[in-house]
């Protein structure tokens, strides 16, 4: 079943317009939420960033939060998903092809529910990863549909045999194609803050509230490749991915190729918020 404005229909029913802004331009927002045993995880961390990216967008949302979460939760009961995600988007609407906001389209709200397992092994033995050029543009913090350079990013980690791409402006550290980075050194928690030019990660965001309830060291700021590959530990933090650790940058073991201990506590920490959704 599929979410569309204001009801839920068969996929094969839906009918987009090719005049949709969202094809044209991109011109919408998204919204991935995670499953855990047929709830809504973090959703209200999730809304309040979705209120956001529309206001920055000027986007006007086509019902209340309110609303759209009546609806989720009636999709998510239709579907029966137990555990999985929830993804929504939002464009401005369907308008004959100009720059200029239209004056009269009214926006589209999609969404469906897909079962995804939570990613164990990967969070257990971890990932590989490469380094890439950061070719966004300079409001990666707003969740939008334009996404052909993480798309760009994340296929050049497949073709080289790896799971993710660690995106670097001029060498300084930002976030992955699909997910924010951590890195441990010498006991300090790093990660680059909340700014324009990453996304500000739910799950990011929850990583660090554990990690001061750890009385872990943490510091909010930029940190270069030669921080990273010389990093004790690194890991990525997302929505699907929850804590993954990173054994592998560029074909060189991270530390000595095993999963640190700071990672294996917040992942611990982690599992505990989960266990009582």
């Amino acid at each position: 079943m599929i979410l569309f404005n204001d009801q839920l229909v068969e996929k094969d029913a839906i009918h987009i317009s090719p005049d949709d802004r969202g094809y044209y331009f991109g011109d919408g927002i998204y919204e991935v939420f995670r499953v855990y045993g047929g709830q809504i995880f973090a959703k209200e961390a999730h809304f309040q960033r979705l209120l956001r990216t529309a206001e920055a967008t000027k986007i006007q949302l086509p019902y209340s939060i309110q609303e759209i979460e009546a609806k989720m939760e009636a999709l998510l009961q239709a579907e029966k998903t137990n555990e999985g995600s929830i993804y929504i988007q939002i464009t401005r609407g369907a308008a004959p092809r100009a720059h200029p906001f239209p004056a009269q389209a009214q926006s589209i709200l999609y969404g469906y529910c897909s079962e995804v397992k939570r990613p164990l092994h990967t969070i257990t033995n971890g990932i590989t990863a490469i380094t890439v050029p950061d070719i966004r543009w300079l409001r990666c913090d707003l969740k939008t549909l334009n996404l052909l350079p993480n798309v760009l990013a994340k296929q050049e980690a497949i073709d080289k045999d790896a799971q993710e791409a660690i995106l670097h402006r001029d060498g300084l550290v930002t976030e992955c194609s699909a997910s924010n980075i951590m890195i441990v050194k010498s006991g300090i928690l790093r990660t680059h803050p909340a700014n324009h030019l990453i996304l500000h990660g739910v799950t990011r965001t929850i990583v660090l509230q554990l990690a001061a309830e750890l009385k872990m060291q943490i510091e909010e700021k930029p940190f270069h490749l030669d921080e990273l590959l010389s990093a004790d530990e690194v890991f990525v933090t997302g929505t699907t991915v929850e804590i993954t650790p990173i054994i592998e940058i560029d074909g060189k073991p991270v530390a000595h190729g095993k999963v640190g201990l700071m990672t294996r506590k917040l992942q611990q920490a982690f599992e505990k918020i989960i266990e009582c959704v």
